[in-house]
């Protein structure tokens, strides 16, 4: 930010820059009219050789990579934004395994190669209406073919090992009857549709609404079409359905108890013979078991799980048992991370497996007997989502680098090749901000870690505005992976803090539970902290300090301007100010269970941890944006609060987005409006209160 000289001397220049970028804010005239005017503390619009928030528009992303059999080829998705109908698009693409010919191969997503590498099965639209499956064989006529004509979308498609069918899961919808003894409408009449009946416990979901009522079940299909068959039965939910080396059962995780939908954090592994329909349980202790995964030989079943607790965070373990389900037992105890993407090597000796730790993701290895070792290092967040005959592939990214597609061999993990570059071109000639790891002591001597981003051409004898940027969940973690986000701010001339205050992942069960009835509250300390530890390296101007974050984040937020005026404005996007009124309309009933106590025993620690019940303290210019569809944390919370703002007279706006559930920027548009209605009103407060006094 510019001093007061060069901000009057820039006046006009801020006057014209701010009527250019009003036209962002057009679909949203009423507020567009609160921010008219500039002020002096308006950032510089970022030179040519700054990324700014037009290139996102450009922007590319690939994922998924797939590895066929003979380790020649890789399918994978390329993801894309539709500038036109303000959507994020995708088609599958392929390359050769050394990353060159790159070129569009179909329509569609979610590819996996046939067992002897001749076609690819994908998801795409087709007929009647909806996604389908489909199948592509690989050969010069590269003929397509639907096989599926589903009314439900079917997901978690996988080749039996015969390479004849094809397993996936998919909704059976219930018809719910309630007859009633009503006349009938007379011909012609419009009368008001019925309404909806709900009689179960979690009856929406964020990003789909109100659920329909039924049960996920297993169903294969031949790979050359036909009508599919379904091999599960009962009201329960069924997932991860995973085949069987000898191709006669699917392993999956289910819940097949009475009365499923009033457990928690409940589930088991099961065995259902394809032929039949009949289903074995396999494990059978008190804890969610998930994440089946037979070893190439048939021998033995990987999986993930824990032993139940009422800790809100738990590190789940890999176990493996024996097929039929005897001799279970854990392999990584010690670890204390959650395992993901476990695969077993080609010999059935052990089990490859990702694990977030202190902000990256690391590939591991664990034999059958437990001999654990981590097999890759750096600062990256690493995926591996193919392997064959030796080789891996999946993706990287790192502070300065976006994801892309790697390939390595576990043997000789330090030899990680790149394989595509797909913003080669957006980011030539483009100065990034630079990433600093910090670790730094809390309150009570807990380490915290976190990152500062620095602007491009950083000079540290400047005073910088710092942004506090806080992650939801609250159990997640803030990593080191590239984000456009952040960079667009850094090239706006802010420095960025973000941490991983306790009750975050990767750090352990203990850390990630010490919220536990506690939230917010320790890791406001650990925030604080982290602020001071960053204004003690001598570049920060304490007078523009400013904070946000989304869900948790905005509950933190929140929380935060009732306990502190030492930011110049916040913004709570998507919080949770209330947790009386939150806990019954959110989408599930799991949050009953992070209190002591249910509300109406006692509702004395809902209300002592809600944001809400110390907005009379509150001071600083709190911003409130939060998606009208939102389920997760329902536009009420951004009511109550907004309203409670405005009787105290504090400075504050409400931004509802449209098109948006949990968040505010699925819509590539209200990504472009988060941006810059966050700069907006933190440019409009260029002091704090705590300075001016």
């Amino acid at each position: 930010m510019r001093d007061l000289q060069q901000q009057r001397d820039g006046r006009a220049s801020l006057t014209r820059r701010w009527m250019r970028s009003a036209v962002i804010f057009a679909s949203a005239a009423p507020v567009a009219l609160f921010f008219a005017a500039p002020t002096l503390t308006a950032q510089a619009k970022p030179g040519p050789d700054r990324l700014s928030i037009a290139d996102y528009l450009d922007w590319e992303d690939v994922r998924d990579p797939q590895l066929s059999p003979d380790g020649k080829q890789i399918v994978f998705t390329k993801a894309w934004i539709d500038k036109i109908n303000d959507k994020r698009e995708s088609a599958l693409w392929i390359m050769d395994a050394d990353g060159s010919r790159q070129r569009f191969l179909v329509d569609g997503s979610n590819a996996s190669w046939s067992p002897d590498g001749t076609r690819i099965a994908y998801t795409a639209s087709g007929e009647p209406t909806g996604t389908q499956i489909w199948v592509r064989w690989m050969d010069a006529s590269g003929a397509s073919s639907q096989i599926t004509r589903l009314t439900e979308s079917p997901s978690g498609i996988e080749w039996s090992p015969d390479g004849k069918s094809l397993s996936f899961s998919m909704l059976v919808p219930k018809t719910e009857s309630w007859p009633l003894e009503i006349p009938k409408a007379p011909k012609g009449a419009k009368w008001t549709e019925p309404p909806r009946v709900v009689t179960s416990v979690s009856y929406r979901r964020d990003r789909q609404g109100f659920t329909p009522s039924g049960n996920t079940h297993l169903f294969v299909v031949s790979a050359n079409g036909g009508a599919p068959r379904q091999v599960t039965s009962g009201e329960w939910d069924h997932s991860g359905g995973r085949w069987m080396p000898d191709g006669s059962a699917l392993v999956f995780s289910a819940n097949r108890i009475p009365d499923e939908e009033y457990s928690w954090r409940q589930s088991d592994i099961y065995r259902a013979n394809v032929a039949t329909g009949e289903i074995v349980q396999l494990t059978k202790r008190n804890g969610p078991d998930g994440n089946p995964v037979p070893s190439p030989d048939g021998r033995y079943i990987a999986y993930s799980g824990y032993d139940s607790t009422d800790a809100t965070w738990q590190d789940a373990s890999l176990y493996v048992m024996n097929a039929d389900g005897s001799n279970p037992r854990v392999l990584t105890a010690e670890l204390d991370r959650s395992p993901s993407a476990m695969r077993w090597d080609a010999e059935s000796r052990g089990i490859y497996f990702i694990a977030q730790n202190e902000g990256s993701s690391q590939l591991h290895y664990v034999t059958r007997t437990g001999e654990h070792r981590q097999v890759t290092q750096g600062t990256h967040m690493l995926s591996v989502t193919d392997m064959h005959a030796g080789m891996m592939v999946g993706t990287r990214t790192t502070p300065d680098m976006p994801s892309n597609i790697v390939r390595f061999d576990p043997r000789t993990p330090q030899n990680i090749t790149t394989l595509t570059n797909v913003n080669e071109q957006l980011l030539a000639g483009k100065k990034l901000a630079t990433t600093e790891e910090i670790w730094y002591t809390s309150d009570d001597g807990t380490r915290i870690q976190g990152w500062i981003v620095k602007p491009p051409d950083f000079d540290p004898s400047r005073k910088y505005p710092l942004m506090l940027e806080i992650h939801g969940g609250p159990h997640s973690m803030y990593n080191v992976g590239f984000s456009f986000a952040r960079q667009d701010h850094a090239s706006h001339g802010y420095v960025l803090l973000y941490t991983n205050p306790r009750g975050s992942t990767g750090y352990g069960s203990a850390f990630g539970n010490a919220i536990k009835n506690a939230y917010p509250g320790k890791d406001y300390n650990d925030l604080m902290v982290g602020v001071d530890s960053v204004i003690g390296r001598g570049y920060v101007d304490q007078s523009r300090m400013y904070v946000f974050g989304c869900s948790g984040g905005g509950v933190l937020t929140s929380w935060i301007v009732g306990k502190t005026d030492r930011f110049a404005a916040a913004s709570a996007n998507c919080p949770v100010t209330n947790w009386l009124s939150f806990v019954g309309t959110t989408d599930g009933a799991s949050w009953y269970r992070n209190f002591e106590k249910l509300p109406w025993e006692d509702p004395s620690e809902h209300l002592r941890r809600s944001p809400l019940m110390y907005v009379g303290n509150v001071k600083t210019p709190t911003m409130l944006m939060t998606g009208v569809n939102d389920l997760r944390t329902p536009m009420p919370q951004t009511e109550e609060f907004y309203e409670a703002l405005k009787i105290m007279r504090v400075p504050t706006a409400m931004v509802r987005f449209n098109n948006e559930w949990h968040g505010t920027s699925s819509t590539p548009s209200n990504f472009l409006r988060s941006q810059a209605f966050l700069r907006s009103w933190f440019e409009k407060w260029p002091e704090s209160k705590q300075a001016m006094n």
